[in-house]
């Protein structure tokens, strides 16, 4: 089977999806191909900041000019993705005074509104911190989720004709007189190959670049940066809290809605997939977060997780919070003679629109296209309509609708429609996240969910407190209509939940033990399922 385009990007994360939907509104026809789901790497394994750019005012200027623009841009044209809460820097008994300063006068360098607020009414608004801060500063870091940003680049991206395949290996990168002219792919769930016939190919594959690269003979060094995350059951703050000092381990408290994450580490390794969290460094996180958060140890673990950083400095041995979070874009005609390749390396979370445009703009250059950049502009989702939110609060509740609408966007008033017409699919599946049967059922028919990881990736599914413990089952028996999920109903199940009992391992202690034994319990006991074929 072969298709055509001009552009096949390769990776679905936040940069992936970002350049999809940069080609697409310039009328660039564009094929996004991804190994898994999207946002299953990097761009859904960090601590859900979107940077002010304070963190790296002192050492990183030019990453902390880049962080407040898109910052606020972002804020702009996505604001159902993102919490403003606000963030904080604070200063501890201990910490380097003359760092502090210095921060303060980078901070306005940059452009970054980082305005001193009083102690006192910092720890009256936020009692879990310490009372050994010395100094606050506040500043406008956001919390964002980067599943609904993907989602929204994918799905404005399809409106203007894009596609994206994913579960799709890239195998190999077809050449022809020293031009790229299409890439061959294996769908890791059929078997079935196929060939995209196209005139360039953007790697955009994070952490998988360098391998990316090898397939048409090309080095980019890519290091692989690990960092362990810890989710917590609780709201422990008001604001996103940073310690002010110098970068280091489990400095961040980040609140997302009724949870906090604290991060983060950092360690070098050698594989794109070593996203395991360690128990060790569960405890070492602990240790240090304590400094900020007196009684961490009596608010509740739910999980760890871990995400690679793809950093990137050539010519360079530096290796973890030594290496600049800036970005590269790498034109291989020029670096390397090879027409029609291009890499798009390093960056954050936070960059990831301006990482789009530039690549963008050398790719439209190339195919000869003058179509300006509109990403800055253009709203990733049109506002819900007042009228439409109150549809919605009928059949799902207040907080019910009110995260439906964030998570579907445009596709709200059609999961309300069904809904409306059907009282059953109004019960609600998960209690932690509110997700709807009418919900889950609207995502399983998407042509790009295959798995129980695909529909809690969309809908957030399993990542509340149980983890999966009562929503996985609810949520596999409304699969059961569906040809594509007729396999085996232990498989699906067991698979997705020893992903989440990937992260419950290394937190298995007080109350969380007590909850994996009530999911053991469940699934061993009362269904019986490991007796299951």
């Amino acid at each position: 089977m072969t298709d055509k385009a001009q552009v096949v990007i390769i990776g679905g994360g936040a940069t992936g999806t970002g350049i999809l939907r940069d080609l697409a509104l310039r009328g660039i026809s564009a094929v996004l191909v991804e190994q898994g789901d999207l946002a299953h790497g990097t761009s859904s394994r960090f601590h859900g900041l979107l940077h002010s750019g304070g963190r790296y005012a002192v050492k990183d200027k030019e990453a902390a000019r880049e962080c407040i623009e898109e910052n606020l841009i972002l804020c702009r044209i996505a604001p159902s993705c993102i919490e403003p809460i606000g963030g904080l820097f604070v200063e501890m008994q201990g910490d380097d005074p003359e760092y502090t300063e210095k921060w303060v006068s980078a901070c306005a360098e940059a452009g970054i509104n980082a305005e001193e607020t009083d102690v006192q009414e910092v720890l009256k608004s936020n009692p879990a911190l310490s009372s050994n801060i010395t100094r606050a500063f506040k500043v406008p870091d956001c919390a964002v989720d980067g599943f609904r940003i993907l989602w929204g680049n994918v799905n404005s991206a399809r409106k203007h004709g894009a596609k994206v395949i994913t579960y799709s290996k890239v195998t190999k990168i077809h050449q022809e007189n020293g031009s790229v002219t299409g890439v061959e792919l294996l769908n890791k769930l059929t078997g079935e190959k196929k060939t995209i016939e196209c005139e360039m190919v953007v790697n955009a594959a994070g952490a998988w670049a360098g391998e990316v690269a090898a397939m048409v003979g090309l080095e980019v060094n890519v290091i692989k940066d690990k960092g362990t995350l810890l989710a917590f059951n609780h709201r422990m703050m008001n604001k996103i809290v940073n310690r002010l000092r110098p970068p280091g381990d489990g400095d961040i408290f980040v609140p997302h809605g009724t949870i906090t994450i604290l991060g983060t580490t950092s360690q070098t390794v050698d594989s794109a997939d070593a996203n395991k969290p360690e128990r060790q460094e569960v405890l070492d996180l602990l240790k240090i977060g304590k400094e900020m958060v007196p009684e961490i140890e009596n608010f509740r673990l739910v999980r760890a997780f871990a995400g690679v950083r793809p950093l990137y400095q050539p010519g360079s041995s530096a290796t973890g919070r030594s290496v600049s979070r800036g970005f590269a874009l790498l034109d291989h005609q020029q670096m390397d003679g090879l027409n029609g390749f291009v890499s798009i390396v390093g960056g954050k979370f936070t960059t990831f629109r301006l990482m789009a445009e530039r690549t963008a703009d050398l790719v439209a250059e190339k195919l000869a296209v003058d179509a300006p950049c509109r990403t800055a502009q253009e709203p990733l989702t049109d506002p819900v309509p007042e009228e439409l939110l109150k549809r919605g609060k009928k059949v799902f509740g207040i907080p019910g609708a009110k995260k439906a609408a964030e998570r579907l966007g445009d596709d709200f008033a059609r999961v309300i429609e069904e809904a409306e017409q059907n009282a059953e699919k109004r019960q609600v599946f998960c209690e932690c996240e509110m997700v709807s049967r009418a919900e889950i059922d609207f995502v399983a028919r998407d042509e790009d969910c295959h798995t129980l990881g695909d529909i809690r990736r969309k809908t957030r599914m399993g990542m509340g407190t149980c983890q999966g413990t009562f929503c996985g089952y609810r949520t596999l028996g409304a699969l059961n209509k569906y040809e594509k999920f007729a396999r085996s109903h232990r498989e699906y199940l067991s698979v997705f939940l020893q992903k989440r009992w990937k992260g419950i391992r290394p937190v298995l202690w007080g109350q969380q033990l007590r909850e994996a034994q009530l999911a053991l319990g469940i699934y061993c006991s009362l269904f019986g399922m490991e007796r299951m074929k």
